[in-house]
């Protein structure tokens, strides 16, 4: 049997939504207002959008200037509403019901576009744990150097703890891990909001003052599409999201499926773009120019400037929380999508390959996190490119060709609005890498 990698889904809440009692309901059941359940559903979407990619959106999205970045904020509810509620409606256009989205792509599309699927999965969500990898090594140098005033430890032994301690974790305590990192969610969520509202007495004008060139504000925001792509994506969850509404609503489940949907993006509109919003208006240009140069996230970089010792605890804290919870579901992601491609493709014991699979991640993280690149530039080039091309480009490509969609089309303008955002994305990514 074909292992389906739903990546972020194992850590966030595969284990911890809800299983309903009722098989039919009727249609003016998926046409009522909201539900218990529903609100779980939308939480469980956002707590899947919510990790480390958050703490890296102010510093990428507020670079261009304080009115780029209100134009993204405008944005980022349309893109994300979109894209979600299209590639739900794919899921929802399988005949079995029991289908997960790798499952319909193969109806639709062939064992062939079912291969091109799992190696586009695969190869969006490893680079991330790559990108972690990076991300803890200067979280943690940080809070050594700048909060606990210690020499900085040589890099590789530093990046080859923290990796090999965290994939223990996952490796010999995943049950536990699980637990644990979905329990971190929420709080981790509370913490954000209460740093957002604590800097409201540190807004000043800086941002504003920088008079916007208008001339370049479209390259501006097409150039940082990728990271709103990236920090609002939930696409790994949604595959049982539309198979859970297809069993308790069946044919009516499309409307549930857009509702909800739609309650998710309007809470990460308004909760995460308050946070982005409110580090920028704290900071200056100047100061996000130095964060990302620094390679560091932008709670670690406000727990260097701040004297409050709130914040140079718990900032480093948070930081060093969302991107352990995150590497946690996206290393068990990577490692069941590759066992998958090396097992389709050789002959070796499952046991055999499942080692080296895992040997090969560890050690290409390792060397990653001692190379240093920019994180910013990872997420650009490697992370949003393919979440573009499966959340944006494919449903509504499927939405033109295949005749099971034709029921589940969005609008035209919703279809085009969804088709452009996905190209500018994976476009923008050629344009920096020319």
């Amino acid at each position: 049997m074909r292992p389906v990698p739903n990546f972020r889904s194992v850590i966030n809440f595969g284990y911890i939504i809800m299983q309903t009692s009722t098989s039919t309901v009727a249609t003016s059941a998926a046409k009522a207002g909201w539900t218990y359940k529903d609100v779980t559903w939308a939480l469980s979407l956002f707590g899947t959008a919510v990790g480390a990619g958050v703490l890296f959106l102010p510093i990428k999205a507020g670079a261009g200037g304080f009115w780029p970045l209100v134009i993204l904020a405008l944005l980022a509810l349309p893109m994300t509403w979109f894209a979600h509620k299209s590639l739900a409606r794919f899921v929802l256009s399988a005949k079995n019901p029991e289908a997960d989205i790798t499952d319909t792509v193969e109806e639709h599309f062939g064992k062939a576009g079912a291969n091109i699927i799992t190696f586009a999965y695969f190869f969006a969500i490893y680079p991330i744990v790559l990108i972690y990898g990076v991300g803890i090594t200067n979280t943690v140098d940080s809070f050594m150097v700048n909060q606990l005033g210690m020499e900085s430890l040589p890099r590789w032994i530093l990046s080859g703890g923290l990796i090999m301690a965290m994939t223990a974790g996952v490796v010999f305590g995943k049950e536990l891990m699980l637990k644990a990192t979905s329990a971190m969610v929420y709080p981790l969520v509370f913490v954000l909001l209460a740093l957002s509202v604590y800097l409201i007495p540190d807004w000043n004008g800086s941002m504003m003052s920088v008079s916007p060139d208008w001339s370049a504000m479209p390259s501006v925001i097409w150039l940082a599409i990728p990271i709103i792509v990236f920090s609002f994506n939930h696409s790994p969850i949604i595959s049982q999201f539309s198979k859970e509404q297809r069993r308790v609503y069946g044919e009516n489940a499309v409307q549930k499926t857009d509702m909800i949907t739609g309650g998710a993006a309007m809470m990460l509109m308004g909760f995460v773009m308050f946070f982005v919003f409110s580090v920028v208006l704290s900071l200056s240009p100047e100061q996000l120019a130095d964060a990302q140069a620094q390679n560091i996230s932008v709670l670690s970089y406000l727990a260097n400037i701040h004297e409050s010792p709130m914040i140079s605890l718990m900032g480093p804290m948070v930081a060093f929380a969302a991107i352990t919870s995150s590497y946690f579901g996206h290393f068990l992601g990577a490692h069941e999508g590759l066992v998958g491609l090396v097992k389709s493709r050789s002959d070796m014991p499952k046991s055999k390959i499942e080692k080296i699979s895992l040997a090969f991640i560890v050690v290409t993280t390792w060397v990653v996190a001692v190379v240093n690149p920019s994180i910013l530039g990872m997420i650009e080039t490697m992370g949003a490119p393919m979440i573009a091309a499966i959340l944006f480009i494919m449903p509504i490509f499927a939405m033109q060709k295949v005749p099971a969609m034709a029921k589940y089309k969005t609008s035209a303008p919703a279809q085009i609005f969804t088709a452009l955002c996905g190209i500018a994305a994976i476009t923008s990514v050629i344009y920096g890498a020319l």
